[in-house]
């Protein structure tokens, strides 16, 4: 009994740590540009569209490195992996702390693009995976994101009361933005170093080169990568909520953050939620539902009925956009069982899968910023909205494409 204690005690403080480090490798890139981006707009002096450009050259360099850290993932240590890009985007924030001009920022945000992706994403999904096994794919990756949930909003909000309180004090948001810039940097350090002493060290059964074309060839793979492209524009669609809060509902720069970090609260809800019912039921009847709920929902934001709305109907609305779109990013990776992908080529077929489903951060940022700079303040969300429910329609039709195919292999 003890041994089976001690055991199970590693084995949930490996997924502990496991999340912790799988959120805070993007916080920097992401976080404050997320939660704080009205105050981030106005420190670096960037427009909407200049934002777009430099995630769009993150999103360049990201790809660039997904498929190659598939197959490094497949040959090498997670621990290390993980470890090391740990500290490589730390190191980034040191820099962002100093408020470089716009060509540093570009530069930045380059080397982010490497260090976030090259040697972590593939490691993290492919221990997410080992750690569920074959019957609890839904609740690995659903704690994953919903875990990954609760610390992005938990360290979003002490972010906040630190930017509450230094405007407060000081009125200078750009000393704010600093100290919320440092705040991240050192959690991401201190992060590397729990992954270090907490995270096993276990190498792959094999280091056998993984042959690019057994994942290139197979269908079922380009479609999930189709599903992911679909839910992470969604994802990336809340990153300018605060805007909207600050340009429709005329809330103030701290208003908009709190805004964005409360309803950043209900991702661990839907993610767990979410990956308890993948496990029930098919993960891919489950993805074509949450793309039916956000297709609704945004289609009711982007019509001519929104400027009618209360305020209150209108963050309700959000809040099922916020729901439907953690609750797809907490199981779609959960597809790769469903599918039944061999396990040796998990890093490759992430890797796959990753290149083409998260190119939404070369193009997204860079197409809505251009949406909502042309027609500033309710005609430009309501052109935004509209998107967003023409991609949600496209992700729940490639979700039927793909579990009829899963179907024709049971």
């Amino acid at each position: 009994m003890i041994v089976t204690t001690t055991a199970r005690k590693k084995r949930y403080a490996t997924l502990f740590v496991l999340i912790l480090a799988g959120e805070l490798i993007f916080s920097l890139p992401f976080h404050i540009p997320r939660f704080f981006r009205p105050t981030m707009l106005d420190t670096f002096q960037l427009s909407n569209t200049q934002l777009g450009d430099v995630f769009a050259l993150y999103g360049v360099v990201a790809l660039l490195s997904y498929f190659p850290g598939g197959m490094i993932a497949d040959r090498y240590s997670a621990r290390s992996l993980m470890v090391t890009s740990l500290l490589a985007t730390a190191a980034g924030g040191f820099y962002l702390y100093t408020l470089p001009g716009h060509v540093g920022l570009y530069a930045l945000f380059a080397y982010w693009g490497l260090t976030t992706i090259l040697l972590f994403w593939a490691a993290l999904i492919k221990a997410a995976r080992d750690w569920g096994g074959q019957d609890a794919q839904g609740l690995a990756f659903g704690v994953l994101d919903g875990g990954r949930g609760l610390i992005a909003s938990v360290l979003a909000t002490v972010a906040l009361i630190l930017l509450g309180h230094r405007i407060g004090q000081s009125g200078d948001s750009a000393a704010a933005m600093q100290a919320v810039i440092m705040f991240y940097t050192v959690t991401t350090l201190l992060g590397a170093l729990l992954l270090w002493c907490i995270f096993p060290s276990v190498k792959p059964q094999s280091k056998s080169p993984v042959k690019p074309h057994r994942v290139l060839r197979e269908p079922r793979i380009w479609l999930q990568a189709g599903v992911v492209v679909c839910a992470y524009c969604g994802f990336k669609s809340l990153d300018n909520y605060g805007v909207y809060a600050v340009q429709v509902l005329h809330m103030d720069q701290v208003e908009a953050a709190a805004l964005t970090t409360w309803a950043s609260y209900s991702r661990p809800v839907a993610a767990l939620v979410a990956g308890l019912c993948a496990d029930r039921w098919r993960a891919s009847r489950l993805v074509a539902s949450m793309f039916l709920l956000g297709a609704l929902a945004f289609l009711l934001l982007g019509s001519d009925k929104m400027s009618s709305m209360s305020a209150t109907l209108i963050i309700a609305n959000l809040m099922v956009t916020f729901i439907a779109v953690y609750a797809l990013r907490g199981i779609y990776f959960s597809l790769i069982e469903e599918s039944r992908v061999d396990r040796r080529i998990t890093g490759s077929a992430v890797g796959l899968i990753s290149v083409l489903g998260f190119t939404p951060d070369i193009f997204f940022a860079a197409i809505t910023g251009r949406i909502l700079d042309t027609n500033p303040g309710v005609v430009g969300f309501q052109h935004y909205f509209m998107l967003m429910a023409v991609i949600c329609s496209m992700g729940m039709l490639l979700t039927f494409l793909l579990s009829r195919r899963m179907g024709g292999h049971e």
